[in-house]
């Protein structure tokens, strides 16, 4: 008599993991997809700097200037904070423009080894400063030429680095991507990822071709969502590679000092806390206006006019007279004074706090700057949402309970933030006192961030 052995069918693959494998076989879908991308970005981009200025009366369904300007800064960069926070960078290697030119160049360019000036790791914050401050000086939200200067300076700088350097990567989206880092921080939130099984992987019995990673990652070795652009080629990979779901906490709580650079911190604190609220708060505050004037008035009494002068070139200020939009360079001082101090006395508040915090329960302050990412990521999304908020308003469109909408969103950043910094600050190991002290240094650091949204929906 023999004995029949039945073994288990194999485990079918989860949704999520199909999906991702899916990713890896389809590559030419999600090519023309890129290119489609790429072609809308270029209609959307190009078209509206050629075109008057709209008229009075005209519509988002009926004006392209005004239809480009919502798809961009009213729908485009809301959702891709939001889904970047939600999805990982799927955002960078499924959608963005400018990665696929940069890898479409790299592949048929120069393919020269990357400098060491280029791998430098404090271009994230540099460059993320630099087109932020720049596009409210030109008003990149509210005239397309500022928009072509901007965006299609960017898309140009991407190709031009992806034709001299490397080959079939994507070099700018690694190391010079003015959103790169910003990206880098909100997508270790998020619940979905590409899970690597390193024993799966050691245990592969046959031998397999290197992954073709787009941003140069070491895919073996990758920890979390940080860096990985969830283009889902590596999808499967010797069997250890899968598309899963996670806890939106586990990246953040589970990260140690080499998984988070200086320049990652001080672009989280001084960045997106400093810069990124001064640009969003500037035209509704009343100390901005106050101080202008002052200045003014003063340049008046002592009869010096240089600064109130209107002459500046539209790339440089905005110069728009057609509708009554011209700076000085009085103006052009007084944002980036106002700018500048936001960062200083925000991002140096929030830095001080972390980083009494850490000291106190004697752990990295990087890693604990870390607990901000969901604050952060929730007021960029509902800074850039003021500007859907707006265009909308000229549409006849209201969103019904928006303050109650607005001020829930803050209470969630701030709660799930201090909920992770209090977490960290627990499983640090120090206790009494000291932990008690570290909680209150680390809350002391979030309510001038809550403050500071505070004054911008609910006071000016």
């Amino acid at each position: 008599m023999h004995v029949i052995h039945w073994a288990p069918a194999p485990r079918r693959p989860g949704l999520l993991a199909r999906i991702g494998d899916a990713m890896a076989r389809h590559r030419r879908v999600v090519i023309g997809v890129q290119w489609a991308v790429v072609l809308a970005y270029a209609v959307l981009v190009v078209l509206p700097a050629w075109l008057p200025l709209p008229p009075a009366g005209a519509s988002i369904v009926d004006n392209l200037t005004l239809a480009a300007q919502f798809a961009f800064w009213g729908l485009w960069w809301p959702f891709v904070i939001l889904g970047t926070m939600l999805f990982g960078r799927v955002w960078c290697g499924v959608l963005c423009p400018e990665g696929a030119l940069a890898e479409a160049a790299s592949r048929h360019g120069l393919g020269r080894a990357i400098p060491r000036w280029v791998r430098w790791g404090g271009w994230p914050f540099v460059a993320f400063v630099l087109t932020t401050v720049y596009g409210q000086l030109v008003s990149v939200y509210e005239y397309a030429q500022a928009a072509l200067l901007v965006l299609g300076g960017s898309t140009v700088a991407a190709a031009a680095i992806g034709f001299v350097y490397g080959r079939g990567v994507r070099v700018w989206c690694r190391y010079l991507c003015p959103v790169s880092g910003v990206f880098a921080l909100l997508a270790r939130v998020a619940p979905l990822h590409f899970r690597i099984d390193r024993a799966a992987w050691a245990a592969f019995p046959a031998r397999s071709a290197a992954v073709d990673c787009a941003p140069l990652l070491d895919v073996k070795h990758l920890r979390g969502a940080a860096q990985c652009h969830a283009c889902g080629r590596c999808s499967g990979h010797r069997g250890a590679v899968v598309l899963a779901a996670r806890s939106p906490n586990a990246e953040i709580l589970g990260s140690t000092p080499r998984d988070v650079r200086t320049g990652e911190a001080l672009l989280l604190v001084f960045g997106l806390l400093g810069v990124a609220i001064g640009a969003f708060q500037w035209t509704l505050s009343p100390w901005f206006v106050a101080g202008k004037q002052a200045a003014a008035a003063w340049l008046v009494d002592h009869e010096s006019f240089a600064l109130l002068d209107d002459g500046a070139p539209w790339w440089l200020l905005t110069h728009v007279p057609q509708a009554g939009d011209v700076f000085t360079w009085l103006d052009g001082i007084a944002i980036l004074a106002y700018i500048a101090a936001v960062a200083v006395v925000l991002g140096g508040t929030v830095y001080a706090g972390v980083r009494g915090a850490a000291r106190l329960a004697r752990t990295d302050w990087r890693v604990l700057a870390l607990a901000l990412v969901p604050l952060a990521g929730i007021g960029i999304f509902l800074g850039l949402s003021m500007l859907t908020l707006t265009q909308l308003r000229a549409e006849g469109v209201m969103v019904p309970a928006l303050g109650a909408l607005r001020a829930a969103l803050l209470a969630l950043g701030l709660g799930w933030s201090a909920w992770l910094g209090w977490r960290m600050l627990a499983r640090a190991g120090v206790g009494g006192a000291r932990r008690g002290l570290a909680r209150l240094a680390f809350a002391a650091a979030l309510a001038p961030v809550g403050a500071a949204w505070w004054l911008s929906f609910f006071v000016w």
